[in-house]
C-alpha cells in the first residue's frame, strides 16, 4: 500500500503584472484664479522693456536706407558691419577696458567697505557713537547729488584724482550709505552666538569678520555687487564730470559720439549701445539666483 504526501503549497497570489490596472489617484487640481487686471498690467510694463529692446536690436541690423517710417519693421537685409563700424568710430575697445577697470574695482570697494561699516555698526549698536552714525547714513540718502556735483569736481582736480580713480573712489563712498543700511539689516539677523563662539577659541575680531561673517553675507554680497556693478557700468555723469583725460572716458560718455547737433547715426549708434548691454546680461544671468535670494532673505526678515 502506497502512501501518497501531498505538499501544501501557499496559495498563489496574483502578481502585478496580472493585476487589473489601477486608476491613479489623482491629487485634487487646485482652484485658482487669475488676477486678470494684474496680469494686464504686468504685460504691459513687460512691454516697455520689450519694445525698446526690440527697438535697439532692428536698429542695429539696419543700413542708412532702412531708418525711415516707424523704426520696428524688421530689417532687410541683414547689416552685421554696423558692429564693427561702431567699434572704430568710438573705440570701443579702450572704452571698454576704461569701463571694467572702473566697474570691477568699484564693485570689490563698495561690497568690502559697506560690509565693514555695517559690521561695526550691527555689533556695537548700544554704542551711542555707531547709533549717530547709522543716522548718519540714513540721512546722506536724503542729499541731492546735483549739490555735491561741483565740490566733488573741485576737490578731485585738486588732489590729482580727475581720473577713473577718482570716479573709483567716489562710486565707493557714494554707495557706502545704501549698500552699509543692507548690510546692517542682514549681519543684525545673524546669530551672535556664532561670534561669540568663535571668540573663545581666540579669534580676533579682524578673524571673525573675515571668516565668520563674510561667508555668510553670500546672497547680500551679490544682491550690493549687482546694484553696484549696474550704477558704475551705466553711469555717463560722474565720468563725464570727473575724467579730464578724453582717451580715459568710458562706455557711456564716448557713446554721446553718435548724439550730435547736425547728425545722428542711429544704426552705429544702437549697435553700440547693443554692444555695451551684453556684459550687463552676462552678469544678470550668473549672478540673479543670488540676488533673487537676498531680496527673499530682506523680505522674510
Amino acid at each position: 500500500m502506497t502512501v501518497s504526501t501531498t505538499i501544501a503549497h501557499p496559495p498563489v497570489q496574483p502578481t502585478d503584472a496580472a493585476a487589473p490596472p489601477r486608476r491613479a489617484l489623482k491629487a485634487p487640481k487646485e482652484s485658482y484664479k487669475v488676477n486678470w487686471p494684474l496680469t494686464i498690467v504686468l504685460l504691459m510694463a513687460a512691454l516697455t522693456i520689450l519694445i525698446p529692446l526690440y527697438f535697439t536690436v532692428v536698429m542695429a541690423l539696419k543700413g542708412p536706407s532702412q531708418t525711415g517710417g516707424t523704426g520696428l519693421e524688421t530689417p532687410n537685409p541683414v547689416e552685421f558691419a554696423n558692429f564693427p563700424a561702431a567699434w572704430v568710430t568710438v573705440g570701443f575697445g579702450r572704452a571698454l577696458m576704461s569701463t571694467a577697470f572702473v566697474t570691477v574695482f568699484s564693485v570689490i570697494g563698495a561690497v568690502l567697505a559697506s560690509s565693514m561699516v555695517a559690521f561695526a555698526i550691527a555689533r556695537n549698536w548700544e554704542r551711542r557713537f555707531f547709533r549717530a552714525s547709522y543716522v548718519y547714513l540714513l540721512s546722506a540718502l536724503f542729499i541731492p547729488f546735483p549739490v555735491l556735483i561741483l565740490p566733488l569736481i573741485k576737490q578731485t582736480a585738486v588732489l590729482g584724482l580727475d581720473n577713473p580713480v577718482g570716479v573709483i573712489l567716489l562710486h565707493v563712498l557714494g554707495g557706502i550709505s545704501f549698500f552699509s543700511l543692507l548690510y546692517i539689516a542682514f549681519i543684525r539677523s545673524i546669530p551672535v552666538e556664532i561670534e561669540e563662539s568663535a571668540r573663545l577659541d581666540g579669534a580676533s575680531t579682524w578673524q571673525v569678520f573675515w571668516r565668520i561673517i563674510v561667508p555668510l553675507l553670500g546672497p547680500m554680497n551679490a544682491t550690493v555687487a549687482i546694484f553696484a556693478f549696474l550704477g558704475a557700468w551705466n553711469d555717463f555723469l560722474l565720468p563725464q564730470m570727473i575724467i579730464a583725460d578724453p582717451t580715459l572716458q568710458t562706455l557711456p560718455v564716448v557713446q554721446n559720439l553718435f548724439q550730435g547737433e547736425f547728425n545722428t547715426d542711429y544704426n552705429l549708434a544702437f549697435a553700440s549701445y547693443l554692444m555695451a548691454l551684453a556684459p550687463t546680461l552676462i552678469v544678470y544671468v550668473l549672478a540673479q539666483r543670488w540676488v533673487l535670494s537676498g531680496v527673499m532673505r530682506g523680505a522674510v526678515k
